[in-house]
């Protein structure tokens, strides 16, 4: 099991920016994949993007390619979600997760820990 906390979540106006950073607390943590997920409320948990344990392969949720980057740091244990030109409805708890495998479709039941969430909310 890896332990995960998030932080970096607010308010931000649209067309803004923000980072979220998750530290896990893991042996290996390039052994793992790590995704970020959102969830809106009344909405089911979706994808937004997902890195394989080198970082050599990111996916993300078609919607949102070219505003939304992940990276990792494998020396700091760390995931970053950089958030370009945000909107309204961006607005969401963020959970970053870890998965012992990466594929091109990731899904929620591939990631078996998950963060506490941070929020971030858009304002129009």
């Amino acid at each position: 099991q890896v332990q995960l906390v998030e932080s970096g979540g607010g308010l931000v106006q649209a067309g803004g920016s923000l980072r979220l950073s998750c530290a896990a607390s893991a042996r290996r943590f390039s052994n793992y994949a790590m995704g970020w997920f959102r969830q809106a409320p009344g909405k089911e948990r979706e994808f937004v993007a997902a890195i394989n344990g080198g970082g050599r392969y990111t996916y993300y949720a078609d919607s949102l390619k070219g505003r939304f980057t992940i990276s990792r740091d494998n020396a700091k244990n760390t995931v970053y979600l950089q958030m370009n030109a945000l909107k309204p409805e961006d607005t969401a708890v963020y959970y970053c997760a870890a998965a012992p495998f990466l594929r091109a479709t990731p899904q929620v039941a591939d990631f078996g820990s998950w963060g506490q969430g941070t929020q971030v909310t858009v304002s129009s």
